[in-house]
């Protein structure tokens, strides 16, 4: 993995000074290494949608299910495979609103058990979720071109696709309505059946090969009239160090002309510091392409092959520390995009983000009612108490209260 006789000799002509840092570019990639430390403020970005995404893949669970309705026991069978810490019943209850229960047969003779359907308010947020959807039809659009134009034969298998809905914020049925809508862009390939359907793009768009760093770089030359080249924003948090000798390999990475993960780089070699600057190039834009400017790295990696990452494709992200942030949050590893997060917090949104806000709205009139209806449930209690204790100037208060609490 040493760089070719042609850019040592380069080198050699270029810097003179010191053998030592001729020796720091013939150094393979792989050998810098670079310790992982913790960031609380982005650690806490993920803990912070932690509730919200429970809810949500309980929420996908029942709607995926015929007739959207469920068996509350078969709902609690699938309690491990959906990380839920409490048992179905309790995380209904601590989240009132999303679902109504009600009594009915599993089969036509057998007992009657407790289902689980869609609240009349899911209902409503669902409506609400599509006309997002319909409202960022243009943006669907051009991020899904993007993830095939940066893949190296401009097709992904859709079952891979399908697997990343939720980071980049498709619709469940993408595949079946927005693909067909757009037959300029996309072309469904391959059979019916697990692994052997594909997404071609069928049309180049030149607007769309652009990249979030090359955009802002146009946009910096546009406000000031001197021409900026496209880089990337390279800073370490307070209280972060690495080593002086990947402090200088970085330095004169940054300095590499940025390559486009549009760009055609069949002719690089995979272990060059050029298909370095590449793939993370690559990833900065898939993270910027997700809603939250994070993706778990085990997802990433599903796609190493159409992308053309390295078995080793991970240590990108700790090498490259003031770029990337590697989240170990909730037990996976998880690729966060630094630039995207101020004290933890997202500083440009995505639009399909209105979503989310929605469904937070929807849980938190849930909770309010809740309350509510605890508080007038108190109020009762007390007035009881009173009541009885004109009866009887004996009576034991606290126990009063917990047998009415009780009832």
């Amino acid at each position: 993995m040493h760089f070719s006789n042609h850019l040592m000799h380069s080198l050699r002509i270029k810097n003179q000074k010191t053998h030592g840092i001729f020796m720091q570019f013939k150094a393979s990639i792989s050998s810098l290494k670079v310790a992982w430390r913790k960031d609380p403020k982005l650690d806490q970005a993920i803990e912070n949608d932690k509730k919200c995404m429970q809810c949500s893949r309980i929420v996908k669970e029942v709607l995926n299910e015929p007739g959207q309705v469920i068996p509350l026991h078969y709902l609690e069978k699938r309690r491990d495979r959906l990380r839920l810490t409490v048992k179905i019943k309790t995380f209904l209850d601590l989240n009132p609103g999303l679902f109504d229960l009600y009594m009915d047969r599993v089969r036509p003779k057998s007992e009657p058990v407790t289902f689980v359907r869609p609240s009349e308010r899911l209902r409503q947020f669902l409506e609400e979720e599509n006309r997002i959807f319909v409202d960022n039809e243009f943006l669907l659009v051009s991020k899904l071109c993007k993830l095939l134009m940066m893949s190296k034969d401009k097709v992904v298998s859709a079952d891979k696709l399908v697997q990343v809905k939720r980071e980049f914020g498709f619709p469940n049925d993408f595949l079946v309505n927005l693909v067909p809508k757009y037959q300029e862009y996309f072309k469904l390939i391959g059979e019916p059946g697990e692994g052997r359907s594909f997404l071609q793009l069928v049309k180049w768009n030149p607007e769309f090969a652009k990249s979030v760093i090359e955009v802002r770089a146009e946009e910096e030359s546009r406000l000031t009239g001197i021409r900026t080249r496209p880089a990337f924003n390279w800073k370490l948090p307070p209280g972060f160090f690495i080593r002086k000798e990947v402090r200088e390999w970085i330095r004169d990475w940054m300095e590499l002309p940025y390559i486009s993960p549009y760009a055609d780089v069949s002719h690089l070699d995979q272990s060059s510091r050029e298909m370095e600057k590449r793939n993370v190039g690559v990833f900065h834009e898939l993270l910027s392409l997700s809603l939250y400017k994070r993706i778990p790295i085990p997802i990433l990696g599903k796609f190493s092959d159409e992308y053309r990452f390295s078995n080793a494709f991970s240590n990108v992200f700790t090498r490259h520390s003031g770029i990337f942030y590697t989240s170990l949050k909730c037990g996976i590893k998880t690729a966060m995009l630094r630039e995207a997060y101020k004290d933890g917090e997202l500083i440009e949104r995505d639009p399909l983000l209105e979503i989310k806000d929605e469904f937070l709205k929807l849980l938190a009139e849930g909770h309010r009612e809740k309350a509510e209806r605890l508080r007038l449930q108190r109020e009762m209690v007390q007035e009881d108490m009173k009541m009885m204790a004109l009866s009887n100037n004996d009576l034991d208060y606290d126990k009063c209260e917990k047998e009415l609490l009780e009832e």
